[in-house]
């Protein structure tokens, strides 16, 4: 379906391809009689193929079809890889640590989904002898290579070494996830409260079976004491 089609009176050549509304062929017309037929099943004729020879046009509902367009865009939108890139940062003479706490941080980032763009500081002499620097970031890399990839192998820039990680499982994924546990927690609420209003309808229904059947024991015996 091509975007913003001509549709109805706005479609000028004298005759058209026509496609009936559930696929089905009905060959060449004029234009005018598609028109009406359109009119007579309540539809619209919407021209799908423009430049071929007649044109195709197609009888559907117009506004539900640009209904569900919208509906199929804003969910392709909502699906789409939303990563983000994280920075984390530390200095070349780190201790093991504080080297496991930002390594810890990274594996998180990855592991939602996000890029992850990994800084040493240097400073001072550092700058000029970066000894260890390149090694500290590619042991990085090895320990968390079950949750992402070297995209941007350790180089230096200016006065930082950097490397940038891209994460193995991407973010939709998680969020798909995050739904499918909503939805699935919310079944299980929608469930309980749907089993304690059953067993409170029943109680209500016992007592008043209940009452039913001492009211009618109670007529039963004022009977019999009148004939009495």
């Amino acid at each position: 379906m091509i975007s913003d089609p001509r549709i109805n009176e706005d479609i000028r050549v004298p005759k058209v391809r026509l496609i009936g509304p559930n696929g089905e062929q009905a060959g060449v017309i004029a234009t005018s009689v598609a028109l009406n037929l359109a009119r007579e099943a309540g539809l619209d004729l919407v021209e799908v193929a423009a430049n071929a020879n007649p044109p195709v046009a197609k009888l559907i509902d117009y506004g539900k079809f640009k209904y569900n367009e919208a509906l199929k865009e804003r969910e392709a939108r909502r699906h789409q890889n939303t990563a983000e890139i994280k920075e984390v940062r530390f200095r070349l003479k780190i201790d093991d640590h504080d080297f496991q706490t930002k390594e810890g941080q990274v594996a998180r980032f990855l592991k939602g989904g996000d890029k992850v763009k990994v800084t040493i500081m240097l400073r001072g002499r550092e700058r000029s002898r970066p000894i260890g620097g390149v090694e500290l970031l590619e042991r990085l890399a090895q320990d968390v290579e079950e949750f992402g990839t070297v995209e941007s192998r350790p180089r230096q820039m200016g006065r930082d070494i950097i490397m940038t990680l891209d994460p193995k499982g991407k973010k939709v994924h998680l969020e798909s996830e995050q739904r499918r546990r909503g939805k699935q927690q919310r079944a299980e609420r929608q469930a309980r409260q749907a089993a304690r209003l059953k067993a409170k309808q029943e109680a209500l229904q016992a007592e008043a079976d209940a009452l039913n059947t001492e009211t009618s024991a109670q007529e039963t015996d004022s009977k019999e004491s009148s004939n009495a």
